[in-house]
């Protein structure tokens, strides 16, 4: 996939839905690392400051988290309704 210089959405979003499709997809799989802001100026040959805004949307999406000093991960996915904590009747 490549970003649309040309189209309407703004290039973060449309970067972010791109990492958001590889997550889907099992390319960045849960608990491993999402490219640096770095590898997506470079990989998008977008600035830093537009890199920095996909990677915080995907963050506020709740589908990666930062980890100060190592870098963004995949969060696992939530089991719904398999938790185990949810207390049973006795």
């Amino acid at each position: 996939m490549t970003v649309d210089l040309e189209g309407p959405e703004p290039l973060y979003e449309q970067i972010a839905a791109i990492l958001a499709a590889r997550i889907a997809d099992g390319t960045y799989a849960p608990r491993r690392r999402v490219p640096s802001e770095a590898g997506i100026c470079e990989e998008f040959n977008v600035s830093r400051p537009t890199a920095r805004a996909a990677l915080q949307l995907l963050g506020e999406r709740g589908l990666i988290m930062t980890v100060r000093g190592k870098g963004s991960f995949v969060v696992e996915p939530s089991a719904e309704g398999s938790q185990g904590d949810t207390p049973s009747s006795p």
